[in-house]
């Protein structure tokens, strides 16, 4: 099968479309045909080699995917061959997503919700349960309160304002200029201008605020909480300091290291067939074309996410 394939840490550059053994599925596991797999952060930030989180090269980046199911252990009925799943499967360690095929465990997939592409579908696991994780489990956020998006237009805060949403939420975001229209149709009651206001002076009484972008935002949105408030990082490893800082200013501080989720998947999959989420896919590259989507997600300005489409 084909993959994309990195022997050494550095650039979009280091990315190579290689041939390789397809994955042997093992007990428990599902063998998927992977139709679209989408890029991540974290994905860069491994291909680098700032972050080793899986070792040493070679390896193959990639978490999310979508496809369809070819094999099954005989002893699992949790999915049939021919079923259409999506997932985040064995985050941390390696999924070997950006290939053709991933063998992983069946629990860390869902049934693909009728309403999406595999593109889309593909673009949701990892922002979707690390929203889900951070707002609803850590923040337990309820209907009513007041959440705060730090970065609402990205892959991850897109997504972060419609689960806030879903979860009866009123919703502020910021965002740039060019994509106010764009995270209000994804549900933001209100859309703060990072470029030219600063959301400290003009923010107060919230609940809580979820950082998506780093950059000591999570800081600066200790001053808007309301007392016992708490701030949400999914930027966890630049934030040490944190805990002590919140407590000192009478709030609270939690980062969220997100972990594959069956119960997780399934009510994503549940606001997606209700219309409550959509995940919005800006761009679609072929697997050959994985360092150019690495490219144009390295620098930080698309809306919403981008894929590598890998069958059609």
């Amino acid at each position: 099968m084909k993959s994309l394939i990195q022997y050494r840490v550095g650039g979009p550059e280091v990315l190579e479309l290689v041939n390789v053994p397809k994955p042997v599925r093992n007990f428990t596991e599902v063998l998927v045909r992977v139709h679209a797999a989408s890029i991540n952060p974290v994905d860069l930030i491994v291909r680098s080699g700032v972050f080793p989180l899986l070792g040493d090269v070679p390896f193959v980046p990639g978490w999310d995917v979508s496809g369809v199911v070819e094999e099954v252990d005989v002893g699992s009925t949790r999915f049939q061959v021919g079923d259409e799943v999506f997932g985040m499967p064995l985050f941390p360690r390696a999924a070997n997503a950006y290939a053709e095929y991933v063998a992983a465990p069946s629990r860390h997939f869902w049934l693909k919700p009728a309403r999406l592409s595999h593109a889309q579908a593909a673009a949701l696991p990892l922002v979707g349960l690390t929203a889900l994780q951070g707002l609803g489990e850590i923040a337990q956020v309820e209907p009513g309160q007041r959440v705060l998006i730090l970065g609402g237009g990205g892959g991850l805060g897109h997504v972060a304002v419609q689960i806030a949403k879903a979860l009866g939420a009123y919703v502020i975001a910021t965002a740039s200029a060019g994509k106010h229209d764009f995270v209000r149709s994804v549900g933001a009651d209100e859309v703060i201008d990072y470029q030219t206001v600063d959301f400290t002076t003009v923010l107060s009484d919230v609940d809580v605020a979820f950082d998506t972008v780093g950059q000591g935002y999570a800081e600066r949105a200790l001053s808007v909480l309301k007392p016992d408030g708490i701030v949400v990082t999914a930027l966890g490893l630049s934030h040490a300091h944190m805990p002590a800082l919140a407590a000192a200013a009478g709030r609270r501080f939690s980062s969220v290291a997100v972990e594959p989720d069956s119960a997780g998947m399934q009510q994503l999959a549940a606001w997606v067939e209700s219309g409550e989420l959509t995940p919005h896919v800006s761009y679609e590259f072929p697997l050959s074309e994985g360092a150019k989507a690495h490219s144009l997600v390295g620098q930080g300005s698309t809306q919403g996410k981008v894929v590598l489409r890998i069958a059609p």
